[in-house]
């Protein structure tokens, strides 16, 4: 993403120039509070702008050298690119097994999607013991593993997830926490959306803090997790605070 500049109804300006680059094979997590600009980015990279009455008016958007700026959200998915949304949205009514397979549907190779069902069954084992449980009745951290092994199905190269954390117990954040690392190290690029800075930076390799649509600090995650400032405006924690422990 290079000096991009995004307004709502020909009015509103919620991206003001804003360069972000995330490197294959790392996690970058992207820090801000409400308002800052996080939902307009990634509504920006994957193509859901104009449902919102949204328009890039300045930049460019890149995956691995090819441009994305004219292609809709289904051809960015066939291109490498999965979200997984605020809230999670599953296929209530559907089973868990036919939430996964709706993950696939960009795919015909049947053999490659049986090895992404194994891939993402292995990561989150609950989902194999409801395989035929309707989506609507599973817990909130169930929902979110769900949303994510749907993502996975369709074996993206970048990894966007939006407020993974968002309403779940400490316990389930740390699992969640856990799983995105896991996926990171079996060589998918993750970009990570979220207001828990602490579990953020615990595994993020960078992060980039947005304020008023513009970054106003990025490098590496140890470096803002140390950085007093940082602590103290963006991530809402008292100078002395220690903000990231890093995953094992």
């Amino acid at each position: 993403m290079r000096d991009l500049a995004v307004v709502y109804s020909d009015a509103v300006h919620a991206l003001r120039g804003v360069t972000l680059e995330v490197p294959g094979g790392t996690i970058v997590a992207l820090l801000g509070a409400n308002g800052a600009g996080k939902t307009t980015l990634l509504r920006a990279v994957t193509g859901l702008l104009g449902l919102h009455r949204g328009r890039i008016v300045r930049g460019t958007i890149e995956l691995d050298g090819a441009s994305l700026g004219r292609a809709d959200a289904a051809a960015r998915v066939r291109a490498g690119l999965a979200q997984v949304m605020e809230g999670r949205r599953v296929f209530a009514q559907l089973t868990v097994e036919e939430n996964l397979r709706i993950g696939a549907f960009t795919s015909r190779d049947k053999a490659a999607g049986k090895a992404a069902r194994d891939r993402v069954l292995e990561l989150f084992p609950r989902l194999g013991e409801r395989l035929g449980q309707q989506a609507g009745f599973l817990s909130g951290g169930e929902q979110q593993m769900l949303a994510i092994g749907r993502a996975l199905m369709a074996r993206p190269r970048l990894l966007v997830l939006d407020e993974p954390s968002l309403g779940l117990a400490p316990q389930l954040v740390r699992a969640i926490r856990d799983a995105i690392a896991a996926i990171n190290r079996r060589g998918t690029t993750v970009l990570l959306v979220e207001q828990n800075a602490r579990m953020a930076l615990s595994i993020a390799t960078r992060a980039v803090v947005l304020s008023n649509g513009c970054v106003q600090a990025e490098g590496p995650a140890s470096e803002l997790a140390d950085d007093a400032a940082v602590r103290a405006i963006y991530l809402g924690a008292a100078a002395g605070d220690r903000v990231a422990e890093r995953a094992p």
